[in-house]
């Protein structure tokens, strides 16, 4: 064999000859070792798995948690006193239904969010819910009112605004299916819900007056509720005024709004004089016998009690009606007014 080929076949046998051995020293330090390489697996799962339970999840939680929606499908007022009232609510909360958790029951806090900082209106005990993709909450309690100032504040918005954000916070705990730990979490939702918007769409139809001191106008009207309330009011008065003065009361007994359209029974006491003298003179004797008359919330009873949150949330703002009081006169006593100046 040639020289070179000779020095060839060396170095290849030289090459295994060290993959061998060096497999074999590293079997050996393997095996001399081992407890080295436990050691760091072990702390390695020590820290990594803390972390991931202590960390990760927790804050996996709450992110879920934030990204649930809350939806209120209706508020129902009922048992209206001065100082408490029962409070029902129905709402939904959705998820994308990727976690299977349980959310335990909390005491939340519900503000009124539209002012700053947010006015805490009530304590809510909403119960257990699990994390499915749609879950209806429901609660109804009692709910006392400790700061008249506040709750009337509460309804001077839902009663004004187009539109009324409410917040629901609380502390509670989740636990995640399969880790029996607890998981500290805050629930925080902005709602946004209809207001009455100041009863826009108010109508008075079929008056009716009568020459008596009193209870001498009746009529029906129609209250709109664009919202999701239900709210049991009461016997309401109302100031009445035309042409910014104030010309009697006006009664609707038994007052509750719900959804939608409200018809009730509105009664009241008139100074006919100033009516007479509308129905007479420009402008308004030339308005075929319709005379806008304001309404401003005067007194509101509820069981028997006065109701002052809600009385002064009704005055907070006067509700204008354009009511056919000319022709009212001329069906029901007969007279045909014209304009005298």
């Amino acid at each position: 064999m040639s020289e070179p080929a000779k020095e060839g076949s060396t170095t290849v046998e030289n090459a295994a000859h060290r993959k061998v051995t060096g497999s074999k020293s590293s079997k050996g330090h393997c095996r001399r070792f081992w407890w080295v390489y436990v050691a760091i697996l072990v702390i390695a799962v020590v820290i990594v798995v803390p972390c991931i339970l202590l960390v990760a999840v927790p804050r996996m939680a709450q992110q879920k948690l934030d990204e649930a929606t809350l939806t209120i499908d209706g508020i129902v007022i009922t048992h209206v006193q001065a100082n408490s009232l029962n409070m029902a609510i129905n709402s939904t909360i959705t998820t994308d239904g990727s976690t299977h958790a349980t959310i335990d029951g909390f005491e939340g806090t519900m503000y009124l969010a539209d002012v700053e900082p947010p006015l805490a209106i009530a304590k809510i005990n909403f119960p257990e819910t699990t994390s499915d993709a749609l879950q209806t909450v429901n609660v109804s309690q009692e709910i006392p009112i400790s700061d008249q100032a506040v709750f009337t504040t509460f309804n001077e918005h839902l009663m004004q605004q187009e539109t009324v954000k409410v917040m629901v916070k609380g502390d509670t705990h989740i636990h995640v299916s399969g880790i029996s730990r607890a998981y500290g979490v805050t629930f925080s939702k902005i709602v946004s819900l209809q207001g009455l918007n100041k009863f826009k769409g108010l109508n008075v139809a079929n008056p009716h007056v009568s020459i008596a001191q009193t209870n001498n106008f009746n009529a029906t009207t129609h209250i709109p509720n664009p919202s999701v309330l239900t709210l049991d009011v009461g016997n309401t008065t109302f100031r009445t005024y035309f042409n910014q003065s104030e010309i009697g009361t006006s009664y609707i007994r038994n007052m509750a709004l719900h959804p939608g359209s409200n018809e009730f029974f509105i009664w009241a006491d008139i100074n006919q004089t100033a009516v007479l003298n509308g129905l007479t003179h420009r402008p308004w004797c030339e308005r075929n016998g319709t005379l806008t008359i304001e309404l401003a919330g005067k007194d509101v009873t509820n069981n028997g009690q006065p109701i002052p949150y809600l009385a002064n949330a009704l005055a907070a703002s006067n509700l204008s009606v354009d009511i056919s009081i000319g022709q009212a006169v001329q069906s029901d006593i007969g007279f045909s007014l014209s304009c005298i100046d």
